[in-house]
């Protein structure tokens, strides 16, 4: 293909022409390689409006997740102990073997095994006990499975074994509405 260049009688090959113009735009991109300050300046403006606007989410989103954790431990282990007393002729797990009756077999009379055989056809009612996700302080158990009657650094849950109720052991920590972990 021919091309005739106006105000010129000279006649070029069109595939010379655009390997011209290829040059030409190679060398107008290879001038201007980089950013400008400017261009960075802005950019690292609008990161920092972007973080202003979400870390304090993010930040509230934390500290509900131990109440939430914590909730739904509670709503695990006292489904667990129900479960257990249904079968067991409302009977509550003893709070010294509470973890080896609810994580291994049993019989009615609450005897554990740890395999399924003759008489010992129910449970297991939980894989372990959760530690206690929330607390602080000397007598919180905080990070503790434990399960006792009473508080202690090595006791995560505060159980009662006459009434099958079972509460966490943080007596003075809080959630962010103020309520204490232990009330849940």
């Amino acid at each position: 293909m021919r091309v005739r260049r106006k105000g010129t009688n000279t006649i070029i090959n069109a595939q010379q022409g655009n390997n011209v113009m290829l040059t030409k735009l190679s060398n107008r991109m290879s001038k201007r390689a980089g950013f400008s300050l400017v261009e960075l300046v802005i950019v690292i403006v609008i990161i920092g409006v972007i973080a202003a606007i979400a870390v304090p989410r993010i930040s509230r989103g934390a500290a509900g997740a131990g109440a939430s954790g914590l909730r739904g431990d509670l709503y695990v282990l006292r489904n667990a102990i129900d479960l257990f007393a249904a079968e067991h002729n409302g009977q509550y797990p003893s709070a010294a073997t509470f973890e080896l009756e609810l994580t291994t077999y049993s019989d009615i009379t609450g005897a554990t095994s740890a395999t399924k055989t003759g008489n010992f056809i129910y449970g297991p009612y939980l894989i372990a006990v959760p530690a206690l996700k929330v607390g602080s302080g000397t007598n919180n158990g905080l990070g503790a499975k434990g399960v006792g009657t009473t508080a202690s650094s090595s006791v995560g849950w505060i159980y009662d074994e006459t009434t099958g109720l079972i509460k966490a052991n943080s007596v003075d920590a809080q959630d962010e509405k103020l309520v204490n972990f232990d009330t849940y």
